[in-house]
């Protein structure tokens, strides 16, 4: 007499597949909260609190002064926004604007000295928060997943300023 599988019960390579530990969305969500949770305390004494802190990141690290819409595109914020929040950090000396030599009706974003310490600041306080968050992979993994979720961030903000041009 052969045993039968009961009809409502899965295989179990199936059943393990369907597992939640496996799910890419639930794990983006739990660690986009978590991330979320611990870096709002890190970020919250900044003018614009994540936002501005992602500005000040864009700004430290570019080479030539970007304008106020292309910083509004390279952290996907809407123009309108971007204008509110560098208002905000120019009152607080974090950035200053300038007319783009260019094109003088652009205005170039520079972040100033002043910004550039307190980004320092928030970037301490915000890897520590990294650290809790990352404790249980090694130097190698955190560095693997930070690069692997850079160029998925990259393939999403693709996505999100030209969805669907290169679907047919």
């Amino acid at each position: 007499m052969t045993a039968s599988t009961p009809r409502n019960k899965k295989p179990r390579a199936e059943a393990e597949s369907l597992a939640l530990d496996t799910d890419l969305g639930w794990a983006i969500r739990m660690v986009s909260t978590a991330f979320r949770r611990v870096a709002t305390d890190s970020v919250a004494d900044l003018p614009g609190g994540a936002r501005g802190y992602l500005v000040l990141v864009a700004l430290a690290g570019g080479t030539e002064p970007p304008s106020q819409l292309a910083l509004a595109k390279e952290v996907s914020l809407d123009r309108t926004v971007m204008t509110y929040l560098l208002d905000d950090l120019e009152a607080h000396g974090l950035v200053t604007r300038k007319p783009d030599p260019r094109d003088r009706r652009a205005r170039q974003v520079l972040i100033t000295g002043t910004g550039r310490a307190r980004l320092a600041q928030v970037r301490e306080s915000l890897g520590a928060a990294e650290a809790r968050l990352l404790a249980d992979l090694d130097p190698k993994d955190t560095e693997q997943l930070r690069t692997l979720l850079a160029r998925v961030a990259q393939t999403a903000q693709r996505e999100v300023v030209a969805p669907g041009e290169g679907a047919c």
